[in-house]
């Protein structure tokens, strides 16, 4: 528990101990006019212009750029490391958490759109040089391109774990 000096005012004294209990980092900064986020990553090599939402985003949400304002840092400040700023980061990902206004991006907050869903019905290959084996399977969890998740063979019941793919499929390995 922080004390505080009796001399702080209550308002002050609860907007600190707010902050400081939401645990993110407000972005130093101010906001760039006459900018769009689109054309916020060509500005990126001119000087400390980052990505910040202009609204709560919530998690499971889909990160939009129209979600998200430019901001120019204040002189002299630089933003913290592990956060997501530019367009390309964020783009198309999706909170893992709530994102506040005004706020940096963790990047541990954000993560790929899922590919395959849990329960959807996908193709399952096995490749070993030129013999390919493939089957239908069931998601028990779901998974973004290059995740390693775990399917269950319909015809056999065997559960399996395999990588999804970028169109969807899961590729299966000898173990």
């Amino acid at each position: 528990m922080m004390i505080l000096p009796i001399s702080c005012s209550a308002f002050p004294r609860i907007a600190l101990l707010v902050a400081l209990m939401a645990g993110s980092m407000p972005a130093v900064a101010q906001e760039s006019t006459g900018q769009s986020a689109t054309q916020i990553s060509t500005n990126q090599a001119a000087g400390e212009v980052v990505l910040i939402p202009n609204r709560v985003i919530y998690p499971g949400e889909l990160i939009e750029l129209a979600a998200l304002k430019p901001v120019t840092l204040i002189p002299g400040k630089h933003k913290p490391d592990a956060v997501a700023t530019r367009a390309e980061e964020l783009n198309g990902k999706v909170a893992k958490r709530t994102l506040l206004p005004g706020r940096y991006i963790p990047t541990s907050a954000i993560r790929d759109a899922w590919l395959v869903e849990q329960g959807a019905a996908v193709q399952v290959f096995f490749t070993a040089g030129t013999l390919t084996i493939s089957a239908t399977a069931v998601t028990l969890e779901p998974g973004a391109a290059g995740d390693l998740i775990k399917v269950r063979n319909s015809d056999s019941g065997k559960i399996l774990s395999g990588t999804v793919m970028a169109d969807g499929t899961i590729r299966v390995s000898a173990s």
